[in-house]
């Protein structure tokens, strides 16, 4: 017992450190390349505001930012309120960047969840029809679908689902996350839902492929092993076989590179989220690149750094609870 306690202490520090540093690399990798951006941030938020300015005003905001700084000056006062849990105020939306980042991810949890179940479940699925059926007609074709949804702009097939389900069968809405017009807290539970179909289902067709091509793959050299041959001598039907020895083999690899879609899935929303028009960080993200926000930019990127980290480090330990020989590798 006391050598699991330390053992999981242990776990847990290295991946603190390993955490903390890869945080701190992408923090100031962030930073040196928005502060290389030829945009000036400055003329974009007069832009966005849509007002003269006089040269004193201009040069009030300029020393209110800090742009006349020193790169490496401001880099350090950004790490430093960082440290205090301070991530700057955004400049379109005259807000903290926390209270954004708070908000909007919510809302991109919603959907990316819905999409990493979808995508999960429809990947899994499809892999295990294509390899069960080698060659045959069902894994021909979708081996084919798959291809095509992989080379397929996700922009595009994100506009073609939008005009086919919601402007020409109007069975979704157009956009947004609820309905227009109703205040947020008397939006329903399946409004809310309603609204999150369409694009949910858009992300999962952008990450489901390869968990498909590859639990096909995995499936079919389990199928051509010498306990399976065995298995198939006993009498087993395949579905039998599938269900007893296909499954535990390649759940590991699936869960893998489902966990491993963490930071594809973040990717695809900003792209769902724009096509339709959906309120998450995905959308925020590119408000603040076309508008030069440099506080919100740089505190969406972390957020997703650790966003992505933490979902690695939870597959880490599924592994173990999944797998007793790496938990015996580990000991």
């Amino acid at each position: 017992m006391r050598n699991s306690v330390l053992r999981m202490l242990r776990i847990f520090l290295t991946s603190g450190a390993k955490l903390a540093a890869l945080l701190l690399a992408v923090s100031v990798i962030s930073f040196a390349l928005v502060s290389a951006s030829p945009v000036d941030p400055v003329q974009q938020y007069l832009l966005s505001l849509g007002t003269a300015v006089s040269p004193e005003q201009r040069a009030e905001i300029e020393a209110y930012w800090g742009v006349n700084e020193p790169p490496v000056q401001r880099c350090l006062s950004w790490l430093a309120g960082l440290l205090r849990g301070n991530l700057g105020e955004s400049a379109i939306y005259r807000r903290p960047v926390a209270d954004i980042i708070g908000e909007r991810f919510v809302n991109s949890l919603a959907l990316m969840l819905c999409a990493w179940i979808l995508s999960a479940v429809i990947g899994f699925g499809l892999g295990c029809l294509m390899g069960m059926h080698r060659d045959r007609l069902p894994d021909r074709v979708l081996k084919k679908l798959c291809y095509l949804l992989s080379s397929v702009p996700s922009f595009w097939l994100g506009l073609v689902l939008l005009l086919v389900f919601a402007v020409g069968l109007r069975w979704f809405p157009v956009g947004f996350s609820s309905p227009i017009g109703i205040l947020s807290e008397d939006v329903t539970v399946g409004e809310r839902l309603h609204h999150l179909i369409l694009p949910a289902f858009t992300l999962s067709l952008m990450s489901f492929v390869n968990i498909a091509l590859h639990t096909r793959q995995k499936l079919i050299d389990v199928l051509n092993s010498d306990y399976v041959l065995f298995a198939k001598a006993r009498g087993e039907g395949k579905w039998t076989i599938l269900r007893r020895h296909g499954l535990r083999n390649i759940m590991l690899p699936a869960l893998t590179l489902q966990f491993a879609s963490f930071s594809e899935l973040f990717g695809g929303s900003v792209i769902a989220e724009n096509v339709f028009s959906y309120p998450g960080l995905g959308s925020a993200v590119s408000e603040a690149g076309l508008s030069s926000d440099v506080p919100l930019l740089l505190g969406i990127t972390l957020f997703s750094a650790l966003f992505v980290c933490a979902g690695n480090m939870i597959a880490n330990l599924l592994y173990g609870v999944m797998d007793p020989q790496m938990r015996e590798v580990g000991e």
